[in-house]
């Protein structure tokens, strides 16, 4: 049985609240149907149900008279969000006013139902950008205890079955994050290893990815990430990671005893962390389109609660993965 089909599984098991703000979005409408229907999650689509059960009957969607349809214009539960959000965010000069209309917002607004417990997380991302997703979530959950940074994380399923985990492997970040310090990179490297755990049930082997290997080229960009190697072996002492290593020598168990031997990682890595966000998406990208990968994510760390972006790109099955995923994410 394969990572993503034990992640199904476990989401049939322990059905979850999954919020999708963008409830009238055709694409999201139709994996909302195949996710009901395969009683993957619980569903609430944000959107008029007038327009959400025409096109549903139109599309001949039978299963999304099982989905809470949330009406925010109409919902007597609004005054409860809009309070809950003037009373998390008065101190940073919301008016009473201005909460009421942000509530308004359905990514605001699933936002607001996993603080006050009527959700276990959110997708959305599908007709709005990265930035739309996150400052809502930033704002409203914040991110995990001792965690400054979120991130985001790609599951890669790669037909080299001899590297990572029988070809499956964790990349980050390659979504959000620029340029992080070493400080932010050994958070991220940390992250990432819980989102292996949690979502691949597998255990970590970190590499922190650069152009060095041990000291076999000197740079103030190495020094970033053997700092954050040694950050990140403070923040999780018994994480197996190691840093800095090169892509083949994290990859590749002859390079990685020729070039770091004695490692616990060197040739067994299953989670890669690139340095900055050049490098992390370019790399995935590659993967993906050289190798014929399914790469699924950006997969978003570090929030209190799961919360997850799509591409606008994003296919069907692209969101049917995704809420599998956040389903995941909030079971633990």
């Amino acid at each position: 049985m394969n990572i993503l089909q034990q992640m199904t599984e476990r989401a049939q098991q322990n059905l979850k609240r999954i919020v999708l703000p963008e409830g009238d979005e055709p694409r999201t409408l139709e994996a909302a149907n195949i996710v009901l229907e395969k009683k993957i999650a619980k569903l609430t689509l944000i959107g008029d149900p007038e327009v959400i059960n025409r096109m549903a009957e139109e599309k001949g969607y039978k299963h999304i008279c099982e989905a809470e349809i949330f009406n925010p214009k109409t919902d007597p539960r609004m005054a409860q969000y809009a309070s809950l959000l003037y009373e998390l965010r008065k101190k940073k000069g919301m008016t009473e006013e201005e909460a009421q209309q942000k509530a308004q917002d359905p990514l605001y607004l699933g936002c607001l139902m996993i603080k006050n417990g009527d959700a276990d997380g959110e997708l959305a991302g599908a007709r709005g950008t990265t930035a739309d997703t996150i400052r809502p979530a930033f704002q409203i959950l914040k991110t995990k205890p001792g965690v400054g940074i979120v991130s985001g994380a790609f599951l890669m399923f790669t037909p080299a079955t001899e590297l990572g985990e029988q070809g499956f492997l964790v990349f980050a970040d390659c979504a959000v994050n620029p340029c992080p310090n070493a400080q932010e990179l050994a958070q991220i490297a940390v992250s990432t290893a819980e989102t292996a755990r949690t979502l691949a049930q597998i255990e970590p082997r970190v590499a922190m990815l650069s152009f060095s290997t041990k000291g076999s080229a000197k740079h103030e960009l190495i020094d970033k990430v053997t700092e954050a190697t040694r950050i990140a072996h403070e923040l999780a002492p018994d994480l197996a990671l190691d840093g800095e290593l090169q892509a083949d020598a994290a990859l590749v168990e002859k390079v990685g005893q020729l070039k770091a031997p004695g490692s616990k990682v060197a040739g067994k890595a299953n989670v890669l962390v690139f340095p900055d966000l050049q490098a992390g998406n370019i790399g995935y990208k590659l993967v993906e389109r050289f190798s014929g990968a399914n790469a699924i994510g950006p997969i978003l760390q570090g929030i209190a609660a799961p919360v997850n972006d799509l591409s606008r790109g994003c296919k069907v099955q692209d969101i049917v993965e995704m809420i599998i995923i956040t389903a995941n994410q909030a079971i633990g």
